[in-house]
């Protein structure tokens, strides 16, 4: 599969430590090191400052993960009421959440503001209808779009307004009593470039300057969305030279104004690696084919679901033969990588995922009725 990084051989230290962890808690395992997390939010403070961090819950929404963002103090952004009862769970208050979902069920909104939540993100004028009834208790961020070429995953296609409506939305909430407190985008998921998040706040800048002459109540929030990207060929990413242009950008704006990010994938994606097992193996049209007791219904779910393609380590050196690995369902789709060149595996053997944190336990199945991989923290 193009652009996988293959990693062959390890340590004798590295060895021992995946296979202890199999040992003690079985196979197939997505171990999340709490230590990873804990520094990637710090570096991503660091290349922010000034900027509140709502980490995006869908990306990996277990509790181990929560409850050391909570401990670090930062901000949840929720989608679903299914969230905001896994926080408050933990005992984390909703009023430490934004609910960025722009499509709501009135449900979901009386669902939020029983929980505390009362921040939410619309982007067309039916939304902004539904929060009539709760007008005194909810303020709101108009979503734009601004659709990212450089974005593996487009989140502009399916949410956020266009930007000549913007003026227009603003001046409908007022005459409904409706507090619009500023906007927010989302450039796409794993960006390759800061340049469009660069471009969003300008013109999200402009658009809140134009806005404000005419608005009786200012827009002063301006919440920058997510695509931070993960480093999936372990390159040695720098997010501090990614943010640059960002902080540029943001240090143009009126000092007084509230800024918020949504942080999933950057965060949660290095903190987790998934330890699977060569299950079986066979020869097909005289390529080796190696089964493994998880795959793309599983954990590998986001190679078809978030267009991923996750760094692999064998334990092993040798011979390098073009090979299959396939994961345990009985699906012919459920293929992990097809002409990937391995030395010879045996039944037993572990594969480790690399960077398997965001997008693949949240998006799993339990197709065949296989278990899941085991979750376990460490650090």
């Amino acid at each position: 599969m193009a652009n996988r990084k293959l990693i062959l051989g390890a340590t004798a230290e590295e060895a021992a430590h995946w296979q202890g962890l199999v040992k003690d808690y079985g196979s197939p395992l997505l171990i999340f090191d709490r230590r990873v997390l804990r520094q990637q939010y710090e570096k991503l403070e660091r290349a922010l400052p000034g900027v509140s961090l709502y980490y995006a819950i869908k990306a990996l929404p277990h509790s181990d993960v929560l409850q050391t963002l909570d401990e670090l103090e930062a901000g949840f952004d929720v989608a679903s009421s299914g969230e905001l009862e896994l926080l408050l769970s933990l005992k984390i208050s909703g009023r430490r959440t934004i609910h960025t979902h722009p499509i709501k069920r009135d449900k979901d909104i009386r669902d939020a503001l029983r929980f505390g939540s009362t921040t939410f993100v619309v982007d067309n004028l039916e939304e902004l209808k539904k929060l009539v009834p709760y007008r005194n208790r909810v303020g709101m961020l108009l979503r734009v779009s601004f659709r990212s070429e450089s974005a593996v995953v487009d989140l502009s296609k399916k949410f956020g307004c266009v930007e000549s409506d913007v003026p227009e939305l603003v001046q409908e909430a007022e005459r409904l009593g409706l507090h619009v407190k500023g906007l927010s985008f989302h450039v796409g998921s794993q960006c390759k470039t800061p340049d469009k998040h660069v471009e969003a706040i300008q013109r999200c800048h402009a658009l809140m300057l134009q806005v404000n002459e005419q608005a009786k109540a200012p827009l002063a929030t301006l919440d920058i969305g997510g695509g931070f990207p993960a480093d999936y060929l372990l390159e040695g990413f720098d997010i501090d030279a990614f943010c640059a242009p960002i902080r540029a950008a943001l240090n143009a704006l009126p000092t007084d104004w509230h800024l918020l990010a949504e942080p999933g994938r950057y965060l949660v994606a290095p903190a987790v690696t998934s330890i699977t097992t060569v299950i079986g193996k066979a020869v097909r049209n005289g390529n080796p084919w190696y089964y493994l007791d998880d795959g793309v219904y599983g954990s590998y779910s986001g190679q078809i679901y978030d267009h991923t393609i996750y760094p692999l380590q064998v334990l092993k050196q040798g011979e390098l033969t073009e090979s299959v690995l396939t994961g345990p369902t009985c699906d012919s789709i459920d293929v992990v990588d097809e002409g990937i060149a391995l030395p010879a595996l045996e039944i037993g053997d572990l594969i480790i995922g690399h960077q398997m944190g965001a997008y693949t336990a949240a998006t799993k199945t339990r197709f065949n009725l296989l278990p899941d991989a085991r979750f376990v923290s460490i650090g």
